[in-house]
C-alpha cells in the first residue's frame, strides 16, 4: 500500500564558482610584477650597479717627444720620444675588507735609453701609489696605508659616475695638489663621444733636491739644495660621461731645477710635448667605457622603461581579462 505524504523535494545544483581563467591571472600577476621591478630597477639596482671597480688591472701609455736631462753626459737631451707606462692594479682583498676601492699605480717613464730595458727600476722616474676611494662618490678615502695621505680632489685615474658639464678637481701627483679643470666641450675619441676638460699648472716650486752647485749656475759651491720647479701649460682630459672612464689624455708636464731663491731655470729635468694616450691605449679604454656605459645603460633605463611599458599594458589588461572571466562564469 503506498504511503501518503508530501513529496520529497528535488535536488538543486549548487551554484557555479566565478573564477578567472589560470591565464588571465598569469597576465594580470605578470603585469604587476613588472609595475614593481621598473622603479626596483631604477632606484635600488642602479645606484648599487654605479660603483667603482676593484678587480681592475689596467696599463694605459702616453707618448709624445720632448726634453730629459741625461745624468750620465750632464745635459739635457731635446727632441727625443718620452713614455709614460701606468699600471693599475686593484687590491681586491683590501677592497672587500675595506669597502673601498683600493687600487696600486706604478707609473714609469722611460726615454730612448731606459724604455727598452722593460725595468722600472732602471726607469728614467718610478714612482708608486695607493689609492682609496669611495666607490660610489669616487671621493678620496683616508685609510687602507693609501699613498699619498694629502690626496685629494673630484677625480684622479677616472670622473665620478654622471659626469656634469661643470668643473672639476684633477689631482696631479707631481704637483701634490688638485688641479682645476674647466669643462671645454665634447669630443670624439676613436668615435666615441666624451665630455673634455681642461686645466694648466703655473710653475710652482714642489721641493728640493741636493746637486752638485755647478749644475745649477753655482759652481764655487759643492753640494746645494737645488729647488724642483713643476708646471703643465696644457692638461687636457676626454671622459665618458656615464661612468668617468678617461678615454683620452694629454699631458704637458714640465719639470725643472733653480739655484736656490734664483728666479730662472737652471737644469730641464723633463719636459713633455703633447704627451698623450697611444692610439692602442685609447681603444682599450673606448672598450671599456662602452661596455661599462652599455651595462648601466641597460639596468637603469632599458630595462625599467622596458618593464614599466610591458606592465603598464599587461596590468590592465589581466585585470580586464579576469573581471570579464568572473561575470561570463557567473552567469553561466
Amino acid at each position: 500500500m503506498p504511503v501518503s505524504g508530501k513529496p520529497a523535494p528535488s535536488p538543486t545544483a549548487a551554484p557555479a564558482a566565478r573564477t578567472a581563467s589560470p591565464l588571465s591571472l598569469a597576465v594580470l600577476g605578470l603585469g604587476v610584477f613588472l609595475l614593481v621591478l621598473a622603479p626596483l630597477l631604477a632606484w635600488y639596482v642602479t645606484p648599487r650597479a654605479k660603483v667603482t671597480p676593484v678587480d681592475v688591472d689596467v696599463t694605459t701609455v702616453f707618448t709624445g717627444n720632448g726634453s730629459y736631462f741625461d745624468t750620465a753626459a750632464l745635459k739635457t737631451r731635446d727632441r727625443r720620444r718620452i713614455t709614460i707606462t701606468r699600471h693599475v692594479l686593484g687590491d681586491v682583498a683590501a677592497s672587500e675588507k675595506s669597502g673601498r676601492a683600493v687600487w696600486d699605480v706604478s707609473t714609469t717613464v722611460d726615454t730612448p735609453q731606459t724604455l727598452p730595458l722593460k725595468d722600472p727600476r732602471r726607469a728614467f722616474q718610478w714612482t708608486t701609489e695607493r689609492w682609496v676611494t669611495d666607490r660610489r662618490s669616487n671621493a678620496p678615502v683616508h685609510c687602507c696605508e693609501e699613498a699619498p695621505t694629502r690626496f685629494d680632489g673630484d677625480a684622479y685615474l677616472k670622473f665620478p659616475f654622471d659626469v656634469q658639464k661643470t668643473g672639476y678637481r684633477w689631482w696631479d701627483n707631481t704637483l701634490g695638489a688638485a688641479v682645476p679643470l674647466r669643462f671645454a666641450g665634447t669630443q670624439r675619441v676613436q668615435g666615441y663621444p666624451g665630455y673634455r676638460f681642461t686645466g694648466t699648472v703655473p710653475p710652482t716650486r714642489t721641493g728640493s733636491r741636493q746637486v752638485p752647485g755647478r749644475l745649477v749656475g753655482r759652481p764655487g759651491q759643492g753640494q746645494i739644495q737645488a729647488e724642483e720647479w713643476y708646471a703643465n701649460s696644457g692638461i687636457e682630459l676626454v671622459v665618458e660621461p656615464r661612468t668617468g672612464r678617461i678615454m683620452q689624455a694629454v699631458l704637458s708636464p714640465l719639470k725643472t731645477l733653480r739655484a736656490p731663491g734664483a728666479r730662472r731655470t737652471a737644469v730641464t729635468l723633463l719636459r713633455g710635448e703633447r704627451l698623450q694616450f697611444t692610439p692602442a691605449t685609447q681603444r682599450a679604454q673606448v672598450r671599456l667605457a662602452r661596455a661599462d656605459s652599455d651595462k648601466l645603460a641597460l639596468v637603469g633605463r632599458t630595462l625599467p622603461v622596458t618593464a614599466a611599458a610591458a606592465g603598464g599594458l599587461l596590468a590592465p589588461a589581466g585585470a580586464v581579462w579576469v573581471v570579464r572571466g568572473r561575470r561570463a562564469a557567473g552567469r553561466s
